[in-house]
């Protein structure tokens, strides 16, 4: 539920993705703050606005926090994406990577709500919307390759939102935080 009054909208897992390796920002994204709240905080709070279910995926063990172990031995966005189709409790599921600090609610449901397959912004995969529709062909993928997300467009149904570019922009390096 998005609050009283509000527009029914389908229901909503949201997953927060941690599990990557970091080696460009040099420490974990999930635990820098941003006006005084860590990404992973930031994130969690911001899917929490939008979604029934919230889920942080990643490798288990390496943050302070729990974690739903991916499972896979490759550190790709689709091992996040296949093992946070198969534990959400709902049939869309949007994924946000820790490292996209000004994603709004807005911008979740948004995600969710244009899904068929999937939905994504015009600046690519993620943050993006994933219905358990397409999880076969994403285990698939996640098996036998190719692993990037954008690969498996031409297989699916996929919905471009378009969003403004500064909402998905994401924190690569300590130079990407500051100028935000």
């Amino acid at each position: 539920m998005v609050g009283a009054g509000a527009l029914m909208h389908r229901a909503l897992t949201g997953v927060l993705l941690v599990g990557g390796a970091s080696r460009r920002f040099g420490s974990p994204k999930a635990l820098i703050e941003l006006d005084g709240e860590t990404l992973h905080d930031r994130g969690r709070r911001v899917l929490a606005a939008a979604c029934d279910e919230v889920l942080v995926v990643g490798k288990a063990g390496e943050l302070p926090f729990d974690v739903l172990d991916d499972g896979a031995e490759v550190r790709a966005p689709i091992a996040g994406v296949v093992a946070g189709l198969r534990a959400a409790s709902h049939d869309v599921v949007v994924f946000l990577p820790v490292d996209c600090p000004r994603v709004t609610a807005e911008l979740i449901r948004a995600l969710g709500d244009a899904c068929h397959d999937a939905a994504v912004p015009q600046t690519g995969p993620l943050p993006g919307a994933w219905a358990k529709s397409a999880l076969p062909l994403l285990e698939q993928r996640l098996a036998e390759g190719p692993l990037a997300l954008y690969r498996t467009y031409a297989d699916l149904d996929v919905v471009e939102v378009e969003v403004d570019p500064a909402l998905v922009a994401d924190v690569d390096t300590p130079g990407d935080l500051a100028s935000l």
